[in-house]
């Protein structure tokens, strides 16, 4: 299953500037979801990160892969739109190349444990075929 941008806004609560994905390419409720982040010039964080030699910030790759993660756990709730998926956590961070203006940043996130409210995932990101930055993503679930 996909979904387009607007389908996206009625999951996520996230807004210009800190949506940070365009697309979603597949998803499994609860278990897992692709999604796409296609990387502008234009981001605002690129003036100053930084100036001479732009780079997408470590912590937005997080966003992003956190994001994809909501859309994994927020899938499978039949109240969609009534739970917003919190990031409780970031365990073995990697970046292993930097993101830059022109890449489409691809972004998987597999839910790998679920306990009530909490969950774990284990998150990638790669460009053009080679992995950008890993992580392990606690979630905890919340009513709004």
């Amino acid at each position: 299953m996909q979904m387009n941008i607007d389908e996206i806004r009625k999951i996520l609560p996230h807004r210009y500037p800190f949506l940070l994905i365009d697309r979603v390419d597949g998803y499994e409720a609860g278990e897992w979801a692709k999604a796409v982040k296609c990387v502008t010039a234009n981001e605002p964080f690129f003036p100053g990160h930084f100036p001479e030699k732009s780079i997408m910030p470590g912590v937005l790759i997080i966003e992003a892969m956190a994001q994809t993660g909501g859309i994994a756990l927020l899938t499978q709730s039949a109240d969609t739109g009534q739970a917003l998926a919190v990031l409780g956590g970031v365990k073995n961070a990697r970046f292993l190349k930097p993101v830059v203006p022109g890449d489409t940043l691809e972004i998987e996130c597999h839910v790998t444990r679920r306990r009530g409210p909490v969950g774990i995932a284990e998150a990638s990101a790669t460009v053009r075929g080679a992995t950008v930055a890993k992580a392990e993503l606690t979630f905890a679930l919340m009513n709004v």
